[in-house]
């Protein structure tokens, strides 16, 4: 590792904190599985198992105040900024206990306490929002930048290029940070780009450093993350950051994902997990099998315990259905 690499790296104090994160979102993501499964989270549900390199890594890097938007396969993200997982869970299940109160539901978490702008369930959507938050710190002088997360496929949406464009030409204290998981929904991406690398192939059009990683390793994200966002909170203007990724699962839970070529998931999953990747470099270093294990065993028992509170938990009672909908916090005044 050269010096300036170096400078970036995690402490190992850091990096224990990034081992129990890409944990918790592991456990969490295969509880939320498991529960659509028992029928308790309604409609659909987009999960990021294998993917959470990414989250756990940028999540590290971050400070607090600084902005998060994400798509809606957002729960990794949420819950890597210090959301509660019982808050999270109770929200997928659409119970009173939820992040929202049951009334968003899976594709649509935030917590504004924690820095999280909201999940966009509308592809692209939340790139020129990113941009308008970014502005507001520069305009106020506010030391926060914006961290916009979305998939391979928004590359190919006007917004991706209007954001990026805006971004530069008012040097916005914002990072966009495109998970490549190689499919967009159903369509392998490479399919339907002309460049081989859809966010990093386009850097340069917007006069923007080519900056590509590896998703699958939290140390390279946290690395590749802090030198951006140091340079955003600095004044240096934007960057678009692209990690290659994969996920375990379908796009979402009514999707088998039968288009991947035979022995690909099983390539990813055994070679190129994030979580097995941490936690042997962590052994290697040094760090003992029992403070590891015991971050397992302790984040298993929580996940667990967030699911039965859940579970027991009221479903959101009608008589919120129409507050924090209109500016004024109610319907009243359309009457």
């Amino acid at each position: 590792m050269n010096e300036e690499a170096a400078a970036v790296s995690p402490s190992q104090e850091t990096q224990l904190r990034i081992y129990r994160t890409l944990v918790e979102l592991r456990e969490t993501g295969q509880k939320a599985h498991d529960l659509f499964l028992q029928n308790l989270v309604k409609g659909t549900v987009h999960l990021s198992l294998g993917m959470e390199g990414i989250a756990a890594g940028c999540a590290a890097a971050m400070k607090p105040g600084d902005l998060t938007f994400c798509t809606y396969r957002g729960h990794a993200h949420t819950l890597a900024r210090g959301t509660s997982i019982e808050k999270v869970l109770g929200e997928l299940m659409g119970r009173d206990n939820g992040l929202l109160r049951g009334k968003g539901g899976s594709m649509h978490l935030t917590s504004v306490e924690h820095g999280v702008m909201g999940s966009y369930a509308i592809i692209g959507a939340h790139l020129p929002i990113a941009c308008g938050a970014a502005w507001r710190a520069q305009y106020k002088g506010a030391s926060d930048i914006s961290v916009c997360f979305f998939g391979d496929g928004t590359t190919n949406i006007g917004a991706f290029h209007e954001a990026l464009n805006f971004a530069v030409v008012w040097k916005l204290p914002v990072v966009f940070v495109c998970e490549n998981n190689l499919y967009m929904e159903y369509t392998p991406i490479a399919d339907v780009t002309a460049v081989a690398q859809p966010a990093a192939d386009r850097a340069c059009a917007y006069g923007l450093d080519r900056i590509l990683g590896d998703g699958q390793d939290a140390d390279a994200v946290y690395r590749i993350a802090k030198t951006a966002f140091d340079k955003a909170r600095s004044g240096g203007g934007p960057s678009l950051l692209e990690f290659q990724t994969y996920r375990f699962s379908g796009h979402s839970r009514a999707d088998p994902a039968k288009y991947r070529p035979a022995g690909e998931l099983d390539y990813w999953r055994d070679s190129r997990d994030p979580v097995k990747i941490y936690r042997k470099r962590l052994l290697d270093l040094g760090v003992g099998e029992n403070v590891l294990a015991y971050i397992d065993s302790e984040t298993q028992r929580i996940v667990d315990d967030a699911a039965e509170k859940g579970k027991a938990a009221p479903f959101t009672s009608t008589d919120i259905l129409m507050t924090d909908v209109y500016a004024d916090g109610g319907s009243a005044w359309r009457n």
